[in-house]
């Protein structure tokens, strides 16, 4: 039970669009951009949900969290599209150069997971929080508790079987290496 509310908590969807908004809160940002980065990150998950609430519907996946390698490889390519999309058009209308980068790099972490998918199934709820985390540069306190939020994730996909520890790895350097870039080019 604590599995799986720890993995909805820190599913993608319901995380990222929090840490944007918190994350562009605190540094300051404008409420224009607050609202724009904010709208982004829902517009991209409810697309997400919606995509896989059709699917289950329809027959064609087995569960919401497409975990089937076939589901999963179809998932990875609409948030690739939608993520590097997003980040495209918001850069090319001229927004914040760090909304572009954040959903690029999000897009960067989906294919890699895709294209790594032969040999692990990188954890994408893993790479976000950590990710989510990175966002948050510098508050110390916010970083370490999305930290220990990322790790009980990992738990979680851990304890519900829905990864290897080679998984949770990868998800975690994926997530530390966006947010190393998100973190340098933020300052």
């Amino acid at each position: 039970m604590a599995a799986r509310a720890l993995s909805v908590i820190g599913h993608p969807a319901l995380l990222m669009p929090a840490a944007v908004a918190g994350s562009a809160a605190s540094n300051g940002a404008p409420p224009r951009v607050l609202h724009l980065g904010l709208a982004a990150s829902v517009a991209i998950a409810l697309c997400v949900i919606g995509y896989s609430l059709l699917q289950v519907r329809a027959g064609r996946w087995s569960h919401v969290d497409a975990s089937l390698p076939r589901e999963r490889s179809q998932l990875n390519l609409v948030l690739c599209v939608l993520l590097f999309s997003t980040a495209g058009l918001l850069w090319c209308s001229g927004q914040p150069r760090l909304l572009s980068l954040g959903l690029g790099l999000g897009g960067a972490m989906v294919a890699a997971a895709q294209l790594s998918r032969r040999w692990v199934k990188l954890s994408l709820h893993t790479a976000f929080a950590v990710f989510a985390a990175a966002l948050w540069w510098p508050a110390p306190v916010a970083v370490a508790l999305l930290l220990v939020l990322a790790a009980a994730v990992s738990w979680s996909r851990l304890a519900l079987g829905r990864h290897t520890g080679g998984d949770v790895a990868a998800g975690l350097l994926a997530g530390a290496l966006a947010g190393g870039v998100f973190a340098s080019f933020a300052r």
